[in-house]
Formats: structure tokens, C-alpha cells, sequence
């Protein structure tokens, strides 16, 4: 798969989830470079660099995609040919990929442990992180219940609750609008996230905002999983993070739009969650309180305030 084919199939959705996302932006970057005919470092360094940029286009709102080809491109930093350049930079890929994967395993072990034998869950849209935390409940032994969204417009529920039924795990598969009505039975709300910011508020897919109010109000914990490479650097120095808006004949379709010149569709596909809602974030270096986001981002990802000047 090329480049620009990646590229599109991340635009289009056809690759979705946080996660998904960077894995493939790495393997990109990787395959592309062997495709990169120059002897100049420099001219290598050139072209990964807008090889990046075009990758960086394609979902502006998820954080792991810049952290992805940031790691992934700054290893090509030391490099004197183009030979070392690529070596360093397939490495870099390889160990992104790696690590992601390992990451999902590791949240899920400790989310599990934060899920209590009868429980009854809710989430909201397809996060394969949120999805392993249950599910590893579940392989565990204990005795589980779900509802899930049906997470509008792109009804990305319909994964999840597909991945659900593969794991043998009741569901209850709901409308967006029914999780206030059914919050009473929920005994813990687990989520993933496509950034965290370093206050600690997440942005996740429109909806999630107003059922974590739900929650709240309702004092049923808010469980966000989250690798690490999707907490997001530049809100350190007050950066905000742009909200996708998609194309609005995912919401309605083009033949009825036309007909009703005076309506404005507007389509945004994430939405951001305060701090004051989220209970823990579980990430693969541990489970941490909201307010220590910005430790993350200083350990783990190793971004200082000089790194962002």
C-alpha cells in the first residue's frame, strides 16, 4: 500500500481508532522510505518530512497520529546518509508498532483489575484499548454486562458490539440518546480517547461529553483508556486541539440537503471531555488521576516547553 493510499484509507475511515491510526502512519513512513531514491541525507530527510506532512492532513483531531510520525521521523535526527536514515527510521517504525501493541496489552490487565465481578458497563463508540479492558475482565471470569452506543452518524457501535459478541459478552446495544435513561444500571463507564489534553480533559468522539454529564451526575465512575501517545504535547503551551468537522452528508444525505436550501449541517465528529468528569485515566505506565496528564507527557513522552517553541 503506498503512501497517498494510506493516507486516503485514514481520511475515508476505512482506518480507524487512535490506535490503528499511528500503527499505520508508522508502517507508511517505513515502506515509503524504502520507495526514496537519493544518496542525500538531506533530500531523504526532505521528502519523510512531507511524506509526514501528507499523513498529518488526513485527521487533524487524533493525537497519536503526530506523536507517531514525530517519533517515527525524529530518529532520523544523528543520521550523516541516507542509508543510516532509513535504517534508523525503519527501526523507529518497527518499535512504534511494537510498543503500541504491547501498550493494549497492558492497559487492559490493569483496566481489568478497576472492573468488579457484575458489573454492568457502559461505553461509548469503538476503541479496541476500552474493548480489551473488558474483554480481559471478562476472560478472567467475571461476570459482565455491556451497553453500547450506537454511536451516530458512522455507527462505529456496530463494531463494537460485534467484537462483544465474539467475546461472548452480554450487550445491550443502545441509541446515543437512551444512556441518560439506562445510567442507573451502569456501574462503571470505560472510554478510549483520540487526545488527552495536559489538563487532563480528553477529546473522544462527539456524544461523549454529554453521557459522561450523565455519569456524573449520576456518581458512576468514568474510566478513559489511553496509550501514552495520546496525550498531546503542544497543549502545554496552550495549544488547542482542532475538532474535525466531516462532511455533512454522513448526517444527511445529499438528495434531501439540496432540497432544503435554509439548513446548515454541521457534523463534528469529536468532542471534549472535562477533567472534573473523568474518574482515572488508564494508561500502560499505569492508572493515573486526570491532573497528572502532564506527567505523562514530560516522562514518557519526553516533551519539554523548549521542544515546543
Amino acid at each position: 500500500m503506498t503512501l497517498q493510499d494510506t493516507a486516503d484509507k485514514i481520511s475515508s475511515m476505512e482506518i480507524r481508532g487512535a490506535g490503528k491510526i499511528a500503527r499505520a502512519a508508522a508502517e507508511a513512513l517505513r515502506d515509503h522510505g524504502t520507495t526514496v531514491q537519493t544518496a542525500d541525507v538531506d533530500a531523504f530527510r526532505k521528502e519523510m518530512k512531507r511524506a509526514g506532512d501528507v499523513l498529518l492532513a488526513t485527521r487533524p483531531t487524533a493525537v497519536s497520529l503526530p506523536n507517531a510520525i514525530n517519533f517515527v521521523l525524529k530518529s532520523m535526527g544523528d543520521t550523516s546518509t541516507s542509508e543510516e536514515a532509513l535504517e534508523a527510521l525503519a527501526t523507529a517504525a518497527e518499535k512504534f508498532i511494537e510498543d503500541s501493541k504491547d501498550a493494549v496489552a497492558r492497559i487492559a490487565a490493569i483496566g481489568a483489575r478497576h472492573i468488579r465481578d457484575g458489573d454492568t458497563i457502559l461505553t461509548h463508540c469503538n476503541s479496541q484499548v476500552a474493548l480489551a479492558c473488558i474483554i480481559e475482565a471478562h476472560r478472567q471470569g467475571k461476570q459482565i454486562e455491556v451497553f453500547a452506543t450506537e454511536v451516530r452518524p458512522r455507527n462505529q457501535g456496530l463494531l463494537t458490539i460485534k467484537a462483544l459478541n465474539a467475546a461472548g459478552i452480554t450487550t445491550n446495544y443502545i441509541v446515543d440518546s437512551a444512556a441518560r435513561s439506562f445510567m442507573r444500571e451502569i456501574d462503571c463507564m470505560i472510554i478510549g480517547t483520540d487526545a488527552v489534553a495536559v489538563n487532563g480533559s480528553v477529546v473522544n468522539k462527539i456524544g461523549t461529553s454529554q453521557i459522561a454529564l450523565a455519569a456524573h451526575e449520576a456518581r458512576v465512575p468514568l474510566l478513559v483508556a489511553a496509550e501514552t501517545y495520546k496525550f498531546a504535547p503542544r497543549t502545554m503551551t496552550g495549544a488547542l486541539i482542532p475538532i474535525e468537522e466531516r462532511n455533512p452528508s454522513e448526517v444527511l444525505d445529499d438528495a434531501i440537503a439540496v432540497t432544503l436550501p435554509h439548513v446548515r449541517v454541521r457534523n463534528p465528529a469529536f468532542d471534549i471531555t472535562p477533567a472534573d468528569y473523568i474518574d482515572l485515566i488508564l494508561t500502560e505506565k499505569g492508572a493515573i488521576p486526570p491532573e497528572m496528564a502532564y506527567l505523562i507527557i514530560r516522562e514518557h513522552l519526553g516533551w519539554t516547553i523548549d521542544d515546543l517553541r
